[in-house]
């Protein structure tokens, strides 16, 4: 034990974990923390966007890059609230944070102080947080900091990963006792549940005796590091891999048997391989409407009659959208290494050759079709072009986040990921401005690595202060404005489902398109900005940013008027659903 003040308890809680950054924001609800990280910035920095939402993205972008939990800060009222957009994004993403609000002094509760949230309930932030959290804690008294630490900074990675948010009062961070630190495990998947013997049997045989399996992989793969055994598995039986955009890199997708995201802008031949496929092996991945085309049979999925292995760490997801087979409440990787261990013990290693022979078919139909437009030289560039561009010139650690927008479609149906936690997508809650705040954490967890955001023009004017923090803490990050003039992925919404009635997604002044010039606004921040209006320059202003060492923006101006040919299906009820621009619906007889 040691007599200290509340805040220097949680600072060195912090710096026994191993939190190298505190990303945050002062406020007068948490001057009194701050006080106490001053003394020790040698082993906890500080680093300060200019919005508390900017520190949630970072923190998110963070984790996905280690695995490993950073801290997060905001200050009462405004100052937390800021934070709901990063934490719901986190959350449904299952990104671990360790999310430290503040709270007005316990002595003035139902007194409704300056910015406190109090009609209701005192104290009452947490009532706004809940549905964004795995859990708020609110420690009332000094003496509860050990303990709700412990277990906060524990639940962020134990089974599925979430933030987790501390709620604490401004005197607990000025007030002394006598506290004992508890340590806690920061392990990324602290709990690595297997399944019985009789599950991974059934498995097996399921698998074995499949003329068209076909391997779904979804965050839950990446999250427990199971690459390494996925590669296993899919080269031992042959089977083929389908992918949510954050399980992409899990297994190199220039492997053979890598077929893409699938959904409605997958690519043809990962939705021709689920729809017609067998028996599936889900491994960490969602049905969500865009992986699933709505759940419309013969777009994405036939289940039933293709038989669901369904393996998750969280139990709510399994069966959610689709009868299973098999369901698995267990941890990938762990799952993975059993299966791979029983396929050892029979000395079973078969491809289903068939199988493969028409999935090459595909492959060969799908590259026919597309292959010849990310070759067009043009302005404004296609947007091919600009994802063969950035493929061929990045290396292969480098790490991409696209953010939401029309952008995002043609990264998910034609980015190569070549390594896990490279590919980093904000894909459950959409939450825009996650890429262009999150390459700046990205960047602080992997500082050797290029670390570039693909944004849209309307998602970086969200956030565009981002570049003062960039030059502020001299991070050389990369920002890709995908400068299509509007926000093109609903005005795409309008044009097929409400006839092309246009209205609010497109910028305009005096009648002609219009947006500010992003390389001068980047110049006036100190960032190098470069304006790239034709395909053939977009190759050297990338290589040029690669090679600067300091933050960089290239405002890339995008044809708007091309979109990513539809595979599957999607519908917002009660409009109706538009058949695939490529393939056609699939239902088994």
């Amino acid at each position: 034990m040691a007599f200290m003040k509340g805040s220097e308890f949680i600072v060195d809680f912090l710096i026994r974990e191993k939190v190298p950054y505190v990303f945050g924001i002062c406020g007068h609800g948490n001057v009194g923390l701050l006080d106490a990280m001053y003394d020790r910035q040698d082993e906890l920095k500080l680093v300060s966007p200019r919005h508390e939402q900017a520190a949630g993205h970072m923190a998110d972008a963070y984790y996905r890059v280690t695995h490993k939990p950073v801290a997060t800060l905001a200050s009462i009222g405004p100052g937390s609230v800021n934070m709901l957009m990063s934490l719901a994004n986190a959350f449904m993403d299952s990104s671990a944070i360790l999310s430290i609000t503040s709270a007005t002094p316990t002595v003035q509760a139902n007194r409704s102080p300056f910015q406190e949230i109090g009609r209701h309930n005192q104290a009452d932030f947490a009532q706004s947080i809940q549905s964004y959290v795995k859990r708020c804690y609110q420690p009332q008294r000094v003496e509860n900091l050990p303990l709700a630490l412990r277990q906060a900074y524990s639940l962020t990675t134990t089974g599925r990963p979430g933030p987790v948010a501390i709620d604490i009062p401004f005197d607990l961070f000025q007030e002394t006792g006598d506290l004992d630190y508890e340590p806690v495990q920061t392990r990324a998947i602290s709990s690595r549940i297997g399944a019985s013997s009789e599950v991974v049997n059934e498995t097996v045989d399921l698998l074995t005796n499949a003329q068209r399996p076909v391997i779904y992989t979804g965050n839950g793969t990446v999250l427990s590091e199971a690459g390494p055994e996925l590669t296993a598995l899919v080269d031992r039986l042959g089977i083929p891999v389908v992918s949510l955009p954050n399980g992409m890199g899990g297994l190199d997708m220039r492997h053979e048997l890598s077929l893409g995201f699938v959904g409605r802008n997958g690519a043809y031949p990962a939705n021709e391989a689920a729809r017609q496929s067998d028996v599936i092996l889900n491994l960490g991945a969602r049905f969500d409407d865009r992986s699933s085309s709505s759940w419309i049979p013969g777009y994405s999925w036939n289940i039933p009659p293709s038989k669901l292995i369904h393996v998750d760490i969280d139990p709510l997801e399994i069966g959610r959208n689709y009868p299973v087979a098999i369901g698995v409440a267990a941890d990938v990787k762990t799952f993975l290494a059993q299966v791979l261990a029983e396929l050892e013990r029979r000395k079973v290693k078969q491809r289903p050759e068939a199988w493969l022979a028409q999935i090459a078919q595909w492959r060969a139909e799908w590259e026919k079709f597309v292959r010849p437009n990310f070759d067009i030289s043009s302005s404004p560039l296609r947007p091919e072009r600009i994802v063969k561009e950035m493929r061929q010139i990045l290396p292969d650690d480098a790490i991409l986040l696209p953010d939401v927008g029309a952008h995002h479609n043609w990264f998910m149906q034609f980015w190569e990921a070549r390594r896990p936690q490279t590919f980093l997508n904000a894909y459950g809650f959409g939450a825009m401005g996650f890429s262009v705040a999150g390459v700046l954490g990205a960047k602080l967890a992997a500082p050797d690595r290029p670390c570039i955001s693909v944004c849209g023009d309307g998602g970086f004017t969200m956030a565009p202060y981002v570049l003062a923090t960039a030059v502020e803490y001299n991070i050389p990050a990369i920002w890709v404005i995908w400068n299509n003039f509007g926000w093109a992925s609903i005005r795409d919404i309008q044009v097929g489902m409400f006839q092309g009635r246009e209205i609010g997604t497109l910028f305009y002044r005096d009648g002609e398109r219009y947006n500010p010039d992003f390389a001068a606004m980047a110049r006036s921040y100190g960032v190098e900005g470069i304006t790239v209006k034709h395909s053939d320059q977009l190759g050297d202003a990338l290589k040029h940013a690669l090679q600067l060492g300091k933050p960089c923006v290239l405002d890339v101006h995008v044809d708007s008027e091309i979109r990513p040919p539809s595979t599957g299906a999607w519908q917002l009820p009660p409009t109706p659903y538009r058949e695939p621009a490529y393939g056609k619906r699939y239902l088994p007889e």
